[in-house]
């Protein structure tokens, strides 16, 4: 539904922002919605409000209300790893703008090229396209990631995007440090779990770029099935590629719970095997993925953490909302299941 003014987006403000630094981009008021998804940061669809209705459109990206420390929310880091991409072989939309200056939106803000495409978060959605169509298109996740991975980062001017060297024993440390925030409850297991995580690190193959939350839902679906962007990349860095490949193996595996926040289409007729999954992206880029065990318990590990900080927040009455009093029960879920996975290797 378009608003004159969604919480978070005041386009009398904007309108005179674009009128100062870019009155070649609108020429009328402007309407916007909300549109769903994105882990945190919100997202936006803005368009000219008058005339036939052909007038142009974006989407804008901003932290979220009373955004929190900036690293964590960084629209210019967006910005930069979008705009290096475009016109490599991984969709994402055109960049249009930065702002960052906080005086316009109360946060910094950027817009981009609105891309078509349909984003499938239930098997049900995807099941509309019968088993065949959806095996196909679930099977290009992992070629995107081989043609992200394949980028070279400093020929698209992103040398220095993020510190490869101790990727993994950052990123063990720092999930480890959010749980610790949201501990109010006894977890059986999930200190098992990082340990367990800690005392077996892989040896990490070259360094790319990594999305950081690659999975179906963050990317949008074109008329012939193909993927026309690839979204959300608020998490992205350089690191392991095999993080993205243990994530998306991740939530290959997830089965529709009540509750549940994980966005799962793996119900859904035709749906790939998660072992597909693995073999097609080690096909195409031709690295090893013995280790994969790991780095999908990993990523149960960091789903667990992201649950037990919603709950704890509902716990203490900062977040409402349907769903979330059953979220707390899923941690000991993905908690377990990390560590199956783990001992399986």
């Amino acid at each position: 539904m378009s608003m004159d003014n969604p919480p978070g987006l005041d386009l009398a403000r904007l309108a005179a922002y674009l009128g100062r630094e870019r009155p070649d981009l609108a020429a009328g008021p402007l309407r916007a919605e909300v549109i769903e998804g994105g882990r945190s940061n919100l997202t936006y669809r803005v368009y000219e409000s008058g005339g036939s209705g052909n007038g142009a459109r974006w989407v804008l990206r901003r932290p979220p209300l009373g955004h929190v420390l900036a690293t964590a929310h960084d629209m210019a880091r967006e910005y930069r790893v979008i705009s290096a991409l475009h016109g490599t072989a991984v969709p994402v939309p055109g960049t249009v703008l930065l702002c960052e200056d906080d005086s316009v939106l109360g946060a910094p803000f950027y817009l981009m090229e609105e891309a078509p495409g349909t984003a499938y978060r239930k098997a049900r959605e995807l099941a509309v396209l019968g088993p065949e169509r959806t095996r196909a298109l679930v099977l290009s996740l992992p070629d995107t990631l081989v043609d992200l991975h394949a980028v070279d980062p400093e020929a698209v001017g992103l040398a220095g995007f993020g510190r490869p060297e101790g990727f993994l024993e950052r990123q063990l440390r720092r999930w480890g440090k959010q749980l610790d925030a949201s501990r109010g409850r006894e977890l059986p297991g999930i200190d098992e779990l990082h340990a367990a995580l800690g005392a077996d690190l892989p040896s990490s193959p070259a360094p790319t770029v990594v999305h950081g939350d690659f999975r179906l839902d963050n990317v949008l679906v074109g008329q012939d099935d193909g993927i026309t962007a690839v979204l959300d990349w608020e998490m992205s860095t350089l690191g392991d590629p095999l993080t993205d490949l243990g994530l998306l193996t991740m939530y290959s595996e997830q089965r529709e719970m009540p509750g549940s926040p994980v966005a799962t289409t793996r119900d859904a007729p035709g749906h790939p095997e998660p072992g597909e999954l693995i073999e097609r992206y080690a096909a195409g880029s031709g690295r090893d993925v013995s280790r994969i065990g790991w780095y999908t318990a990993f990523a149960y590990f960091k789903l667990a953490v992201i649950c037990e900080g919603i709950h704890h927040r509902f716990t203490l009455g900062r977040t409402v909302g349907p769903g979330f009093d059953r979220i707390g029960a899923l941690v000991p879920v993905f908690t377990d299941s990390g560590l199956t996975t783990l001992r399986k290797g």
